[in-house]
């Protein structure tokens, strides 16, 4: 059992970072002392203060734009970077100098996430970091802000966990543990959002959600953040007389968030311009994304304010005199997100896609229709038969459905902070239920939605050690290696491909897979690649089932794998005839290793994530 007096939850946020502890000294069974850090921060030119979020923006000045002591922070004195609330604010006026959504990129399989690419359209003469290493300065900013705040309690000595995705595919993970790791994180977990809203939930009831939710129970937790929405789904079963809650599914990774509300009410606010006979360029739209985000934010969370100024800067010397003057509506704002991002739809309704051009600018892979309302319906449809194998949840199976019936609903994100959009999908969802004859869903209350992801892992950190409730469910997803066929070269017929299962759906966190046994060649002393696959759905299948076909609902493609696997005592080329191990860590990533017959070497096989633009 850890011995650390706190356990520390990081919610690593595409628009906002946030940190929570538990004393685990003065907490006993569920009831918990549980505090948000003041996170310390620059929100101007030398000036400190401390706020419960910290914006997930890094800016990156010019050497002469700031005076010296500018930057100063309290723990480390001069930097060359700022992130936090000033960034945000200081970029709003210089979007080329900005980073954002650098979570995002982050699990962007198409580039080079360790490559200096952000900000990704700014001109040669601005220095550009990574996405890693954008992750790494928040986070590094978050443990220092602790130990600024903490000087008896050192960051490196308590139990951390940091949030990501439940869509977050193995590659993704993997690169944020690294970034932890590097921002000088020493006992780290990963845990999914969803599941961390759901924990603070429960953390929040003092015990008293056992009276809101019962056996039976299908939780569907729609958590729409900054960069993405996640959609996941966990049961209430009961085993020796408790309640106990399984994580049963969740969606793929959408891109599709703030992010996209932010830029389409910069559509509407530009449009409104141009009717009055000013045309903003490509720049100054960018700058007004940046001034609807905050304009968003503050209709949201402030239900008196009707009307919010925007001002963007002009891009020559006249600042003041040729700024942009305008205002965002409240009608525009719910027009705008209530109608493009949750429209009224049937339950058969499926996002929709267009044909791609052949070049496009390099960007995030945002998904192509903004419906979060029809992501939802194929995420449910896709998993109207996730209950038929859980055990204590056969009889709960509606017969005929053509989607899995949800009993409650738990809202997670910023957005949810309107009741329009709350009770959009409520309406909907419900729409759905009652057209299938299944009873309505409830609206589970009580929800943090700006700290509940922090809170709610580090609760998860204390339920670790055997103090409260905890979610089960391991892998979100099965995954699979093809396996190419041995066959002679045919002309026009490319060799058949088999999948081969290496890790099960469900498996849980310090766990490894027995070894399949099957073997297969694998060359040393050069590169080699593997194509790699996941599946939600495909709940049977064990370590070594070899799938020869499967729809395209079945298994999805990932990124590669790869390995070079050391020539040593072999020559060079050899094919060496290997078993594949895997493990899913404590720390939440999944580990795959290539045996050799006859030896006790094991060979690491990595994920790629230098990206495929170049290939």
């Amino acid at each position: 059992m850890s011995d650390a007096r706190y356990s520390i939850g990081i919610d690593l946020g595409t628009t906002h970072c946030a940190l929570s502890y538990v004393d685990t000294h003065a907490s006993d069974g569920e009831k918990t002392t549980q505090e948000v850090l003041s996170i310390a921060q620059l929100t101007g030119p030398g000036a400190i203060d401390t706020l419960p979020l910290l914006p997930s923006f890094l800016y990156l000045p010019h050497p002469d734009e700031l005076a010296s002591g500018d930057l100063y922070l309290p723990w480390t004195g001069q930097r060359e970077f700022a992130v936090g609330e000033f960034a945000r604010n200081r970029g709003a006026g210089t979007p080329i100098r900005l980073v954002s959504s650098a979570k995002s990129w982050l699990c962007h399989p198409g580039v080079d996430r360790r490559a200096g690419i952000l900000p990704n359209d700014a001109p040669p003469e601005v220095a550009r970091v990574s996405p890693l290493e954008s992750s790494v300065r928040y986070l590094t900013h978050l443990r220092e802000a602790w130990e600024h705040a903490h000087p008896d309690a050192p960051f490196g000595e308590q139990d951390v966990t940091v949030t990501i995705p439940a869509s977050f595919d193995p590659a993704a993970r993997e690169l944020t543990a690294e970034a932890a790791e590097a921002a000088g994180f020493t006992r780290m977990t990963l845990l999914e959002e969803p599941q961390a809203a759901l924990y603070s939930w429960i953390q929040k009831s003092g015990g008293q959600w056992r009276k809101q939710v019962k056996v039976g129970d299908i939780i569907l937790v729609v958590d729409v953040g900054g960069g993405t929405t996640d959609l996941s789904l966990i049961a209430v079963i009961e085993r020796d007389g408790n309640l106990e809650l399984h994580r049963v599914a969740v969606g793929d990774h959408i891109l599709l968030g703030g992010d996209n509300m932010d830029l389409a009410l910069a559509h509407v606010v530009a449009r409104k311009l141009a009717a009055e006979g000013t045309q903003a360029d490509a720049w100054q739209l960018r700058a007004l994304t940046y001034a609807c985000r905050a304009a968003k934010e503050t209709l949201l969370s402030d239900p008196a304010a009707d009307t919010v100024p925007l001002v963007v800067p002009s891009r020559g010397s006249k600042l003041i005199g040729g700024s942009i003057r305008t205002e965002l509506t409240r009608a525009e704002l719910t027009q705008t997100i209530l109608d493009g991002f949750f429209p009224q739809v049937d339950s058969a309704a499926r996002p929709l896609s267009r044909a791609r051009v052949g070049l496009t600018q390099l960007g995030l892979p945002y998904a192509q229709d903004a419906g979060i309302t029809r992501h939802l319906a194929a995420f449910l449809g896709r998993q109207v038969g996730a209950l038929a194998e859980l055990e204590g949840l056969r009889e709960h199976v509606a017969q005929n459905a053509s989607f899995l019936h949800p009993t409650a609903v738990l809202f997670n994100g910023g957005v949810f902070k309107s009741t329009l959009l709350v009770e959009r999908i409520m309406g909907t969802l419900n729409g759905w239920l009652a057209a299938e004859g299944a009873a309505p869903a409830r609206l589970l209350e009580g929800a943090d939605l700006d700290l509940a992801v922090a809170r709610g892992a580090a609760y998860y950190g204390y339920v670790r050690r055997g103090r409260g409730v905890r979610i089960r469910g391991g892998t979100a997803r099965a995954y699979y290696i093809a396996i190419e066929s041995a066959m002679p070269a045919v002309p026009g017929l490319e060799p058949p491909v088999q999948a081969l299962c290496v890790a099960p759906f469900g498996m849980e966190e310090g766990t490894d897979a027995e070894l399949p046994a099957q073997e297969f060649g694998l060359v040393v002393g050069e590169p080699v690649h593997f194509r790699f696959f996941g599946s939600s759905v495909r709940r049977q299948d064990q370590v070594g089932t070899l799938l020869d076909y499967w729809g395209p609902e079945e298994l999805q493609e990932l990124e590669e794998i790869q390995a070079t696997l050391p020539a040593a005592g072999r020559t060079a080329g050899e094919v060496v005839p290997v078993k594949l191990h895997a493990r899913v860590t404590e720390a939440g990533t999944l580990e795959l290793e290539a045996i050799p017959r006859g030896s006790d070497e094991r060979w690491k096989v990595e994920f790629d994530v230098r990206g495929n633009a170049n290939a």
